[in-house]
């Protein structure tokens, strides 16, 4: 483990990420304006050990630093040493708190959702966390499920010792908290913001600070029925972190393409075309679920002529 950094230095991106507009043929033919809000450009970036791996950068930036940088200012101010966390094989969420780890000092674990996983080659997600210094650990899924029970955690501590928990996705109030800061960036700037929703607590704080007049609209990239539960959950967040309701927001369900990391043939078509006007490679678990439910809606006419539409891009591919 490396010796910890500057916390206050290591822990201070660039906001506010930039703003680019682009004029898309779903939203220009019905006078709506489209706005990029790119947080896959906020960069944290500490050169250490240059000799062998130059400057590391934090990845993935954006929405997933919002949320983790509250949360490592409490678990320093705690005396942590030692992160855990979870996520699935995919999860952008321990590749953050992996390189945040490598950054500043802390031991790492990522509690990996399926113990099917564990004799298989890691992925590159996976790969990246390890090569980052996480202690991977498969955990079978009916535990998984229970992640946040005594005994499951118990059992951890006995296997691992101590440990700051971090929640899954690095949701809870103080990310929520932490991600006001987004919507106060686009305050007066757009009618509608969309962002891609995996655990909540980005379209929770986004809601937050978007302030009244304005619409956060959260598209999940996951399964979860009907009514999904990711509204429970935001509102839980606001509540723990606000102590109530906080702004205009409503969850879209119809565009999570089969589930986590599911895509289909019209998602992937869609992202190649988009890809090809405007030069911009999408990242496929979230931001490319997000651009095709916004143009989806636009077209069917969701948003009135002359109204902007700003779309949080959280992550690179």
């Amino acid at each position: 483990m490396n010796a910890p950094v500057d916390l206050a230095a290591a822990l201070r991106p660039r906001p506010p990420s930039p703003l680019q507009e682009i004029e898309d043929e779903p939203f220009a033919r019905r006078g709506i304006r489209l706005l990029l809000k790119r947080d896959d450009l906020i960069h944290t970036t500490i050169p250490w050990d240059t000799d062998t791996l130059g400057p590391v950068e934090l990845y993935p930036p954006g929405n997933k630093w919002r949320k983790l940088e509250p949360n490592l200012r409490a678990a320093a101010a705690a005396g942590a040493r030692t992160l855990l966390t979870f996520g699935g094989a995919y999860s952008n969420h321990l590749r953050a708190t992996a390189a945040a780890g490598r950054l500043l000092g802390f031991g790492t674990i990522g509690v990996v959702r399926g113990d099917e996983l564990a004799g298989a080659p890691l992925n590159p997600s996976l790969a990246r966390c390890a090569a980052d210094g996480m202690r991977l650990y498969f955990l079978d899924r009916d535990r998984y499920r229970r992640k946040s029970e005594p005994e499951v955690l118990a059992a951890l501590h006995d296997r691992f010792g101590a440990f700051h928990v971090l929640p899954e996705g690095g949701s809870n109030a103080l990310a929520a908290q932490g991600c006001t800061e987004l919507g106060r960036e686009l305050r007066g700037v757009a009618d509608t913001v969309g962002v891609a929703c995996g655990t909540g607590g980005t379209l929770a704080g986004l809601a937050a600070g978007l302030g009244p007049g304005r619409q956060a609209l959260g598209f999940a990239v996951l399964k979860g029925g009907r009514p999904h539960f990711l509204t429970g959950t935001v509102e839980e967040l606001q509540r723990a972190a606000f102590g109530g309701p906080r702004g205009d927001w409503r969850l879209e369900d119809r565009f999570h393409c089969g589930g986590y990391a599911r895509r289909t043939p019209e998602l992937d078509a869609f992202a190649d075309a988009f890809e090809r006007r405007h030069g911009l490679p999408l990242e496929r678990v979230y931001v490319a679920k997000l651009l095709y439910g916004l143009s989806t809606l636009a077209g069917e006419g969701a948003f009135p002529a002359g109204s902007t539409v700003a779309a949080v891009i959280t992550g690179a591919p």
